[in-house]
């Protein structure tokens, strides 16, 4: 069983910065893509930034430029910074982890990230 502890995340003004952290218990983070999705109230919820176990990353066109993903196999850890924030990214930030090779996906707790105008 794979468990995803988060950390990070709160209440920041429009234009400023938050990082986040995930840090997975087992040993199949090193053969998992990691991602960080978010859902805001009302709203599905969507993938904002990816990266691979290889460190190929990918960005969802509403954070390109802004937020980055870095990951630490060594520490078991994905990363999200978040630059230049917007209220609309106001939302629940969840990470997850999908394993290679069974494409399983597992969820962290999920924290809430508010952006204040």
């Amino acid at each position: 069983q794979v468990q995803l502890v988060e950390s990070g995340g709160g209440l920041v003004q429009a234009g400023g910065s938050l990082g986040r952290s995930c840090v997975a218990s087992g040993r199949i983070f090193a053969a998992s893509v990691m991602a960080w999705t978010r859902q805001a109230p009302g709203k599905q919820r969507e993938v904002v930034a990816s990266i691979t176990e290889a460190g190929t990353t990918a960005y969802a066109d509403s954070v390109k430029g802004r937020f980055t993903i870095s990951r630490d196999n060594a520490k078991n850890t994905v990363y999200l910074q978040m630059n230049s924030l917007k209220p609309e990214d106001t939302a629940v930030y969840y990470c997850k982890l999908i394993v290679i090779r069974t494409t399983k996906s597992y969820w962290g707790q999920g924290t809430q990230v508010t952006v204040s105008s």
